[in-house]
Order: structure tokens, then sequence, then C-alpha cells
């Protein structure tokens, strides 16, 4: 039963990691030109396992930002995945234990909440291994590539390959933009806002992190006040 829990977790992950190989693959190439070594640039993707919180804070790294810009930045980019973990939660078997629980969060990320979600069965704890550990060997093993092949490449094909880390960010923000009027209004204000800060020279102290920071509040609360919630069973 658990050799076959396991299995079916795997199976299900693949497609995740082989998406995650070649995503990381332009995080190992920009994490060389930020600075950092082939095992650094490993450690940092085995550590965390989030895309957007690793581009932003090798932004941070690269402009010699401080910790407590890194601390809060990394708060506000990965807060979703407490909500994805309680939401998980509800599902896990009973049998989970606490530990297991804990175990389990430290790759909770889009990708596999979304297939542990749509899953058949009560989730158990060697599904959830089964299903987390091609995932965190292909985002790993990805970066250490990227890496590598950084240090051997030419500049300007390092410079053409980081591109793509870009383009998976416009890949996953676009749908979503076309679909809902909230995520569009809150995207475009943040891009104003970059811009903003990062051309007008009022703003020029302001760091990367801090950057990132200010955009992304304020585009959140603007969009949660024009465009809120309302609860089932509420009034209006």
């Amino acid at each position: 039963m658990i050799k076959e829990e396991i299995r079916n977790g795997c199976r299900d992950g693949v497609p995740i990691a082989l998406g995650y190989f070649s995503v990381s693959f332009s995080f190992g190439i920009m994490a060389m030109g930020g600075g950092l070594s082939i095992f650094q640039a490993a450690l940092t993707s085995l550590t965390n396992m989030t895309s957007a919180g690793q581009f932003a804070g090798l932004q941070i790294i690269a402009a010699g930002g401080a910790l407590l810009e890194m601390a809060v930045t990394q708060l506000i980019i990965n807060l979703r995945y407490a909500l994805m973990s309680l939401s998980l939660s509800q599902k896990l078997s009973g049998e989970v234990s606490m530990w297991q629980r804990l175990v389990i969060a430290f790759a909770n990320t889009d990708e596999i909440f979304a297939v542990a979600m749509a899953h058949g069965k009560e989730l158990t704890f060697p599904y959830m291994i089964g299903l987390q550990a091609l995932p965190i060997l292909g985002w790993t093993g990805g970066t250490a590539c990227g890496a590598a092949a950084g240090s051997m490449l030419p500049a300007a094909v390092n410079s053409a390959l980081s591109v793509a880390l870009y383009g998976m960010f416009m890949a996953v923000v676009i749908p979503a933009a076309k679909k809902s009027r909230p995520v569009f209004f809150a995207v475009i204000l943040a891009a104003f806002m970059s811009c903003v800060i990062y051309y007008l020279p009022v703003f020029s102290g302001i760091s990367a992190g801090i950057s990132i920071i200010i955009c992304t509040v304020a585009a959140a609360a603007a969009g949660a006040a024009f465009f809120p919630v309302r609860e089932e069973g509420g009034d209006g």
C-alpha cells in the first residue's frame, strides 16, 4: 500500500519535475550572473522551492540589499503558501502526523498544490512524498545544470537564455489577467508603480527589494479596495 501510494505520487509528479527543470535552468544561469557559485545556486533552489521568491531574492543579493529587505520580500511573495497549506491540510488523511505535515509543507508549491487538490482520494503521507520528490530533484537539478552551463556559455547566450524566466512569469500572469479584471488591474498597477520607482530620479534611493515590497503591497491593497470579494451568504 505504501509503495503503491509513493509510486502514484511519483507518477503524478513527473510533469511538474520536467517543467521545473526547464524553469530552474534559467534561474541557474541568472544566479551565476548574480555572483553565486554553482553550489550556492543549487542550495538556494533545494532549500526554497519558490521561483518568484528566488528571483526576487537574487535581485536583492545582486543589489547588495539588507537582510531585512530579503525577509520582508520573501514573506510577502510567499505568503500565499500559508493559505494553500491551510486548504491542503483539509484534504490530508487523519493519519498524517504533525511532523509529516511539516515535511509536506516544505514543498507545497503552486503546481504540487494544484495536483494534490485534484487527486481523487484522501492525501496520504507516502503519496505526498512521492508527488514532491521528483519536482524537488527537477528544481534543484535544473538550477545546478543551468549554473554549470552559465559558467561555460558565452555571455551573449547567457543573456538570451535568462529571458526564459521572464517568459515564465508572463505565461503565468497573462492568462489570469485576461480572465480576471481584479488581477489585470493589480498587474497593471504594480507594473506602472515599478516603472515610476525605477525611472524617476526622486526614487533613486529605493532599492530593488523595497521597490518589490511597495509595488506588491500597494497593488494588492488597491485591488482589494476596488474589487472586494463578497462572502457567501453576505448581504448585497
